[in-house]
């Protein structure tokens, strides 16, 4: 497609039931045979596996504070082929950070808006019928400019609530493009960092297959797919990220699994050989790698499996002596001293640097990170601007080494999580999106 025409599912507030709505949306769709290229706006590295499980095709998250104008064409264009984008939000619909960004203050609203989808507004009705009709008019008029959809009404109790809560909508001039029942059996399993992750699931696609049934029986997904609009691509989009080595080992298990698509997705475009092994099954990196890469995820999950994995430690600490080992905060623990787990047991980690984390008492830390670099990390060198973000409840007891950057959070407040270097070996708990363009 040459303009990416799509929607964008987003809510008054979290926990409304849009990924629901969002993961039977994609699989009504892709069952219908049209060619869905899935979204998440803002931050997420958990939602974008579910989005490929619903519709068979990688999802891609857009980010208007991390990211510029250059990449953000690059990952629009990810949607060329495609029949429609369906763009999934994040918290609620304006909810973004206090100061601007590289590009803006990273809402949902922002994403609809520079990409022209229309929002489809998920309205939790439950405990009230034609007043939801004024909470989904506040956000309509909030930014008048803004492409809307219109609305399903969600968690409705009964016929005559459905009948109170339209004539709200109608009299706020509102369409309504379905209504769900109040059901039990719909919501995904969740823990501290939000849904479980994808391969986790006991039967993730039974569960989605049962959202498209309840989606196509009480959503109208032809005045979806009509409403759906967008802006004309750039004639020669960008490219995504390049990779910072030509041959990765990237560790990929239930404990190391967050990763950025449009990252992995530039690696293997601009040629890059992406060798996976597991911790957890004690897998050691190929020894031919020529850079390591560990993840996040939940090792707090599994310190006990990752703290026995002898060959995998031997392994990443023969590779460490003459090449660059990286992990991103799951993986920066797993990199260092020990780990303790809720329960208060030390497990070892692999010791390549002096970083020891708690569960035990759990802080939680949460949101975006802007960190210039004061010695290299794999593909960026000192006094590079990177943008990241961060998401964990572990407490930092010892961290011995080098700070490996000056990070601050998005209002340029400085924060005390720098990651750390030694030798071969880096470390941050920011999870990297991307590096700022020059021209920001």
């Amino acid at each position: 497609m040459t303009d990416p025409r799509g929607i964008l599912v987003s809510a008054p507030a979290s926990g409304t039931g849009k990924t629901t709505v969002m993961l039977g949306l994609l699989r009504a769709l892709a069952d219908d045979g049209v060619k869905v290229q899935p979204y998440k706006s803002g931050p997420d590295y958990i939602d974008p596996a579910f989005h490929l499980a619903a519709c068979g095709r990688a999802s891609f998250n857009i980010d208007s504070w991390a990211m510029g104008p250059e990449l953000l064409s690059a990952i629009a264009a990810q949607a060329t082929g495609a029949d429609i984008c369906v763009a999934e939000g994040s918290m609620g619909l304006y909810d973004g950070v206090a100061t601007r960004g590289q590009s803006g203050f990273g809402s949902s609203a922002e994403t609809a808006q520079r990409m022209g989808w229309p929002v489809v507004l998920v309205v939790d009705v439950s405990g009230q019928a034609q007043s939801a009709a004024a909470t989904a008019l506040g956000f309509r008029q909030y930014n008048p400019d803004l492409p809307f959809a219109g609305v399903i009404l969600n968690r409705v109790a009964s016929p005559r609530h459905e009948r109170l809560a339209r004539l709200g909508m109608d009299r706020a001039g509102l369409p309504v493009l379905g209504v769900l029942p109040r059901r039990g059996d719909l919501a995904l399993p969740e823990r501290h960092l939000g849904l479980i992750q994808a391969v986790e699931h006991p039967d993730l696609n039974a569960a989605i297959a049962g959202y498209a049934e309840f989606l196509r029986a009480h959503v109208d997904l032809g005045a979806i797919r009509e409403a759906a609009r967008g802006v004309p691509l750039p004639a020669t989009p960008a490219t995504l990220p390049p990779p910072p080595a030509q041959r990765i080992a990237l560790a990929r298990d239930a404990a190391f699994s967050f990763t950025y698509p449009h990252l992995i997705e530039g690696w293997r475009a601009a040629g890059a050989e992406i060798l996976p092994f597991s911790p957890l099954a004690d897998e050691a990196p190929d020894p031919s790698a020529d850079l390591v890469w560990l993840p996040g995820g939940y090792p707090e999950l599994h310190a006990g499996k990752i703290a026995a994995a002898e060959t995998y430690r031997a392994g990443l600490c023969k590779h460490a002596e003459t090449r660059p080992v990286h992990g991103e905060c799951g993986g920066y623990m797993a990199l260092g001293e020990a780990l303790i787990d809720k329960d208060g047991t030390r497990h070892a980690m692999a010791g390549l640097l002096g970083l020891v984390t708690s569960y035990e008492k759990r802080k939680f830390h949460l949101g975006y990170r802007r960190a210039v670099l004061r010695s290299a990390l794999p593909g960026h060198a000192p006094g590079a601007a990177l943008r990241g973000h961060e998401f964990h409840y572990s407490t930092i007891l010892d961290q011995p080494d080098a700070a490996l950057a000056d990070v601050a959070d998005a209002d340029g407040n400085a924060v005390t999580e720098t990651g750390s270097f030694r030798g071969h070996v880096t470390g941050t708990f920011f999870h990297l999106i991307t590096a700022e363009e020059p021209a920001a």
